[in-house]
């Protein structure tokens, strides 16, 4: 493959990549994806909030799976595994006849989960590797699709259960869509070769930014540096604020006094906001450098956090709506600096294992999101939840001031 096939293939790749990435992010439009099951089986809040939880944690270890899976049997069969476990689930969660909600985390949360985690790390990994030259804007693209989906298929898939195919089709045709996506993005699907001559980064914004040394560290050597816990600790903390609100925004914005309509919107529009901050992040790292990136990310959080409080607070729709805008920018932030932070810390040659690990974050993140599902349930109100959100965007900040080299 010479250089100008190679050139015009990545680019392909990541396009059709960012296209598989925006059905796998279907998992995050739980907050419009719960709702039959609220009217249909009269499941409760804290069933359904225990689902998104269960979801992120399947998300998180299927992520670790991938990577294992793409190392063993390659990255084109660990894809096909992801959409027959993807695709499946959500084909299954259809079927459901409301006897029981263990059903549903086994069919959306593992399954679902799980296939969705392999494809993410798998497809991240591979077209990565693709663009050592932009690699926050490649990073921010895939981001975004994976982001975006809450809007496009969240979106579609409200107006798909009121129509002849309510609950049972619209899963079917939400988990037969996935397994397409992704076994044809499966097919082309592949590692640059080690010899490739790809573009390297500029140093200019990234090199010079940092005060150190890069190398690759195995991930048996990132574990042992304390560098990565306060990392893993800050994104952990970061990420709360928008895993929680995207888990109760439609409810947030009707209790401030949206319509439901406009209320629906709304995570739609979070969705959306979500999606530009991974892109808008993506660039800004090629451009600005780790520090800077991450710094105004952490401020984002906190200003987000603030806002929101403050149309609780008042019972604003018009504040609660730049909250959310906020929220979704300063959230979309979060998966990009993170797998730009792992590569430029920790190095390429163990990426695809390092990123999956500190992926793992959305475990205690998604804990979080249950937390202040029980503190709304326990004074009534979105104040305690944010309050909380708000403390922990603080600490993330004093966190991120406090990395300085791996």
């Amino acid at each position: 493959m010479n250089n100008k096939v190679k050139a015009s293939y990545r680019w392909f790749l990541l396009v059709i990549s960012v296209f598989a990435m925006l059905f796998a992010g279907i998992i995050y439009a739980w907050s419009i994806l719960k709702v039959p099951f609220a009217t249909d089986f009269g499941w409760t809040a804290n069933q359904l909030s225990l689902n998104f939880t269960l979801t992120m944690c399947g998300f998180c270890l299927g992520g670790l799976l991938g990577s294992f899976l793409s190392k063993k049997i390659g990255v084109k069969l660990a894809t096909v595994i992801s959409a027959v476990l993807a695709g499946g689930g959500m084909a299954l969660t259809g079927l459901l006849n409301g006897n029981s909600v263990v059903m549903l985390y086994l069919t959306y949360a593992v399954m679902a989960g799980f296939g969705i985690g392999i494809a993410y790390n798998v497809i991240i990994s591979t077209v990565t590797a693709w663009f050592l030259d932009k690699k926050g804007l490649c990073t921010g693209a895939l981001m975004m699709g994976f982001g975006a989906s809450s809007l496009v298929l969240g979106n579609l898939a409200d107006l798909l259960f009121k129509s002849a195919l309510a609950r049972r089709g619209t899963y079917i045709v939400l988990g037969v869509s996935l397994f397409v996506v992704l076994g044809f993005v499966s097919i082309f699907l592949k590692r640059p070769e080690a010899n490739a001559n790809l573009p390297q980064p500029n140093k200019k914004a990234n090199g010079k930014a940092e005060e150190f040394e890069q190398k690759d560290f195995t991930t048996k050597q990132m574990l042992k540096r304390f560098s990565f816990w306060r990392a893993f600790a800050l994104f952990t903390f970061a990420a709360a604020v928008g895993n929680s609100v995207i888990s109760f925004a439609r409810d947030l914005a009707i209790s401030v006094g949206a319509g439901v309509a406009l209320a629906t919107s709304l995570v739609g529009v979070l969705a959306v906001c979500n999606g530009l901050g991974r892109i808008i992040t993506g660039a800004m790292f090629d451009w600005l450098g780790r520090r800077k990136t991450m710094l105004i990310s952490m401020v984002l959080n906190i200003v987000a956090s603030g806002i929101t409080l403050l149309s609780v607070i008042i019972g604003s729709v018009p504040v609660c709506i730049i909250g959310l805008c906020l929220t979704g920018l300063a959230y979309g932030t979060c998966p990009t600096i993170g797998t730009a932070f792992i590569s430029t810390f920790y190095g390429q040659k163990h990426f695809a294992t390092n990123f999956s690990v500190l992926n793992c974050h959305l475990i205690f993140t998604s804990f979080m999101a249950t937390a202040c599902s029980g503190l709304l349930n326990s004074f009534g109100g979105y104040i305690a939840p944010f309050i909380l959100l708000l403390a922990l965007a603080v600490v993330a900040l004093l966190l991120n001031l406090s990395i300085k080299k791996p």
